[in-house]
């Protein structure tokens, strides 16, 4: 009989194993660095931020078969975790990772983060639970951002849409305004701490954001990579900018009293139609991204 099991979990799936857990009467508590820690009947199972999963107690292997579907297993050897899905190895001692959000949401403000990665908080970063902020739900995104700036220097850039709309009329194109963003978020985290390279996730021409960068980014080694996002500093920055633009999606539904949704659907064109019905044309530049071809599409007679 296996008393400890401990291996990587898919987190996911948190919520769902929290939810059987709870189901099947699983008393919870708080513990640092974790989503919680279920207890009942002296078995312990605890999931951490970082994707390990401890399970305790003498019906470890009960809990295994129920809720795992697994059998036979030496719960004693800790599973290894899978190396991260690097593009390339780290080539740097420290480096700034960028990463947007709301891009292509008609709906709310344009976020751009930026996340130092240095000698000081890579092995504590490395702890959470940080990956493109795509493959995670909105609730792990949440706790996750808060670990990432309590560890980490780092920069956060609302655009929110009517400064967006005035922007995209002055740059008249998204890679320009996306890499004026990027430099910002860049340059913010230089007046904190000296840095000498800079990841993003390649959006257009590398001199886009050279360009735009300041004087303390003009020497900056700025690299922009393919899913670019695989690198810890630009997932955590992904996430940053997520947690953000979540954030601020929710406090303009809660200000118009309308559950804004994310992307640019059918119930995006319909909520916006409906929106300029009782407010007008001009009230919507607070709220989208007018150049959108969105904006054309909605049945506003």
């Amino acid at each position: 009989m296996n008393n400890t099991y401990t291996a990587k979990f898919d987190t996911t799936k948190e919520s769902e194993l929290k939810h059987k857990l709870e189901k099947n009467g699983f008393n919870f508590g708080q513990v640092q660095y974790a989503f919680w820690r279920a207890q009942k009947n002296g078995l312990s199972v605890t999931l951490y931020n970082s994707g390990k999963l401890l399970v305790q107690g003498k019906e470890t292997d009960n809990f295994l078969k129920e809720y795992l579907g697994i059998e036979d297993i030496d719960c004693h050897v800790e599973a290894k975790a899978s190396p991260r899905n690097d593009s390339s190895p780290i080539k740097h001692k420290s480096w700034i990772g960028t990463d947007e959000s709301g891009k292509g949401d008609y709906f709310g403000p344009l976020v751009i983060a930026g996340v130092l990665v240095d000698e000081e908080n890579i092995k504590k970063l490395s702890e959470f639970n940080i990956q493109d902020s795509k493959k995670l739900n909105d609730s792990i995104i949440e706790k996750v951002a808060i670990q990432i700036k309590a560890n980490s220097t780092f920069s956060v850039i609302v655009i929110n849409p009517a400064k967006y709309n005035e922007l995209y009329s002055k740059f008249k194109n998204l890679n320009t305004l996306l890499a004026w963003g990027h430099a910002r978020a860049i340059e913010n985290i230089l007046e904190k701490k000296p840095c000498e390279n800079a990841l993003s996730d390649k959006f257009g021409n590398e001199s886009l954001i050279k360009n735009a960068l300041l004087k303390k980014g003009r020497s900056i080694n700025l690299e922009q990579r393919v899913r670019a996002e695989s690198d810890l500093a630009v997932a955590a920055a992904s996430i940053l900018a997520r947690n953000e633009f979540v954030q601020r999606i929710k406090k303009l539904s809660a200000e118009y009293g309308i559950s804004f949704q994310k992307g640019a659907s059918q119930k995006v064109k319909d909520q916006a139609s409906e929106f300029v019905k009782k407010n007008g044309f001009d009230s919507l530049k607070n709220l989208a991204k007018l150049h959108f071809k969105t904006t054309k599409e909605l049945n506003i007679k």
